[in-house]
C-alpha cells in the first residue's frame, strides 16, 4: 500500500511555525516545513484532520492549538457523528480535531490517534482514478468522498469535493495561488488533477 511518511507545509517564516506546531499538536517528523513567498489566497484546497480517541483529547488539543495563536473557523461541537472543531493555524493551514466517540473513557491528553489529508477536488472521479493508476487503493467511496486504504501509513489519505471540504471547514471555497503543500510519499514525484505536489519521503525536519 502506498505510504505518506509526511506532509510539507511551505510557510513564510518555518521557525515561527515550528514554534507553533510544537506548541499546539507535537507532530514530529510527520510535519516538514519549508519557507515561501508563493502567493496564495483563500481556501488552499485541503485540510489536515487530527483523529482522537475521545472528546477530552479533542479539547485538550483545541486548547493548545488557541493558546499557540491558532483562529477558530468551527467552534467545538457535539453532533451524531461525534465531537469535532475546526482551526486555522497562523501560517493559514486549516486543521480540524474530532472523535467520533460521544464519552469520554479517561483523563484529557493531547494525543493523535491519526492523521488524515483530506484534498478538496474539482472531480472527485476523475481524481480517484488518478491515484488508482498510481497504485493506491480504495476503501471507502461514496459520491463526493473517497478514503484510500493506507495501512500502516504515518498519515491517512481522502478526497473530498472542494465545495464541500471548504464547508466542513467553515469557509468559502474560493481560493487561488499556491497549495503551499507538498505530500512526501513513496509513490514518486508528480503532480494531480488538482495542482498538489506529490514529493519523494524527506528524511529530516
Amino acid at each position: 500500500m502506498a505510504n505518506i511518511d509526511s506532509v510539507t507545509l511551505e510557510v513564510a517564516d518555518p521557525s515561527t511555525a515550528r514554534s507553533f506546531y510544537d506548541a499546539a499538536f507535537d507532530l514530529g517528523d510527520r510535519l516538514q516545513l519549508r519557507e515561501t513567498d508563493a502567493p496564495t489566497s483563500g481556501f488552499r484546497g485541503f485540510h489536515l484532520s487530527l483523529i482522537s480517541s475521545q472528546p477530552a483529547n479533542v479539547n485538550a488539543l483545541f486548547d493548545a492549538a488557541v493558546a499557540a495563536g491558532a483562529s477558530v473557523l468551527k467552534p467545538v461541537t457535539k453532533s451524531l457523528w461525534g465531537h469535532g472543531v475546526v482551526v486555522q493555524a497562523p501560517d493559514g493551514t486549516i486543521w480540524k480535531m474530532a472523535t467520533s466517540a460521544k464519552k469520554d473513557s479517561g483523563p484529557a491528553a493531547r494525543e493523535i490517534d491519526e492523521i488524515v489529508l483530506l484534498i478538496g477536488a474539482a472531480d472527485v472521479s476523475a481524481s480517484k482514478k488518478f491515484y488508482v493508476e498510481r497504485g493506491m487503493t480504495v476503501g471507502k467511496s461514496f459520491g463526493s468522498y473517497v478514503d484510500f486504504k493506507m495501512g500502516s501509513s504515518p498519515i491517512g489519505f481522502g478526497l473530498y469535493k472542494r465545495a464541500a471540504l471548504a464547508k466542513d471547514g467553515g469557509v468559502p471555497p474560493e481560493g487561488s495561488g499556491s497549495h503551499r503543500l507538498a505530500v512526501n510519499s513513496d509513490l514518486g514525484a508528480f503532480t494531480d488533477p488538482d495542482g498538489f505536489a506529490w514529493e519523494p519521503v524527506r528524511v529530516s525536519r
